[in-house]
């Protein structure tokens, strides 16, 4: 119910079942039982996927309707009004681009594509058809990192002159874990760098400002992997990125992004730092932001938690000290996703804000090659 009245149906059909499938199901699920505001009522339609056994499952798991094995079929239907997009990355384009084509909404994991180009053409279709669309990612939705963002811009730093992203991840310490998709250029487009890296991208993007030039280094530490039918197969992607980066407003920053650094799970961080003062967040303290701005011989960061009814989305929740979890920032992607479409307003990010992205990342690994910085405007060298 929104307002005393019954919210309208939107139908949703979710293309990948594993674990980004399942973070997206679940805040399908959730959205609208907590936020009254929510202007649909989601419907969980059809549920998308490879083993038709193994979908059947998921499907009961979740709520859906029905199942395809067919993503073409399943974006066809009259039925269906939002292409929900959870694949591996070498799929992300044909199907934003037909669900585009036959009118739906899209939304679409990150990194959006697997190519400046590729992202150029969904940028395209997207704009040609007149669809919503957005990019998930979910980080920019956590009320800590939200928090910081409305510092920032009511001034409470002052002018930004550094920042500082990090994300860790060790799951591919040891050198005999198999060479699943992530691994493989072709349906990852990259490593570490596009896994990883685009979630530090974006939160630079949004919290900082465009990224104008980088200067880059990747490295692959183990060259080859099992495969998982036996024998090994070639690693042609990076275990880990680093960049030099220079803000068009005047900061500058590093980036970090690897899976092979012991003891790090899901280490997600940044600092900011200003004129007058700095922000500071980890992700495996997602309800906790930093935040330093006084001068003085007693002066240090203080600790907020990000849990009051005033900060972003907490109205929906718990009361104060009752932390919300990984999964509530996707929750509040899909909220904000809703919310821009049924106001016809743009959801941000959006593929175009993907693009500018995937321009970094693109630019990240060109420099590493070339071994120079390189502008995230410039064009790859011919040849």
């Amino acid at each position: 119910m929104q307002n005393g009245k019954e919210r309208p149906p939107i139908r949703i059909a979710l293309v990948g079942h594993r674990f980004m499938g399942a973070a997206h199901a679940n805040a399908w699920r959730q959205v609208a039982r907590f936020f009254v505001d929510c202007p649909f009522e989601p419907v969980l339609a059809v549920l998308c996927g490879r083993d038709e056994a193994d979908l059947a499952r998921a499907a009961r798991r979740y709520g859906f309707e029905a199942i395809s094995t067919d993503w073409r079929e399943a974006v066809a239907r009259h039925d269906v009004d939002v292409v929900d997009v959870c694949t591996p990355g070498d799929l992300h384009a044909p199907i934003a681009l037909a669900a585009a084509a036959a009118g739906k909404v899209v939304l679409c994991e990150k990194p959006l594509a697997n190519s400046v180009a590729e992202a150029s053409r969904l940028v395209d279709a997207v704009r040609q058809a007149g669809v919503t669309n957005m990019v998930c990612h979910n980080y920019r939705r956590l009320p800590a990192v939200a928090l910081a963002r409305r510092w920032i811009e009511a001034g409470r730093i002052g002018r930004i002159r550094h920042f500082r992203g990090t994300y860790l991840q060790d799951w591919l310490v040891d050198a005999e874990h198999p060479r699943t998709w992530r691994l493989e250029r072709a349906r990852a487009g990259s490593g570490a760098l596009g896994d990883l890296g685009a979630h530090v991208v974006d939160l630079a993007r949004w919290l900082v400002g465009e990224i104008e030039a980088v200067c880059g280094l990747v490295e692959t530490f183990v060259a080859e992997r099992p495969l998982e039918g036996g024998g090994r197969g070639a690693v042609d992607v990076d275990d880990a990125a680093l960049a030099l980066l220079r803000f068009e407003g005047g900061a500058i920053g590093t980036l970090e992004a690897t899976r092979v650094a012991p003891g790090r799970k899901n280490h997600n961080r940044f600092e900011i730092n200003g004129s007058r003062g700095s922000i500071a967040f980890d992700l495996e303290r997602l309800n906790e932001i930093e935040l330093f701005e006084h001068e003085g011989p007693d002066a240090g960061f203080r600790r907020v938690l990000a849990t009051d009814p005033g900060h972003p989305y907490l109205e929906a929740w718990w009361p104060p000290g009752h932390g919300l979890g990984y999964e509530h920032g996707f929750t509040h992607t899909v909220l904000d996703l809703l919310r821009a479409h049924a106001a016809g307003e743009r959801p941000r990010p959006d593929f175009a804000d993907a693009l500018a992205t995937q321009r970094v990342l693109e630019a990240i690994e060109r420099s590493a090659s070339a071994g120079r910085w390189l502008r995230t405007d410039a064009e790859p060298d011919p040849g």
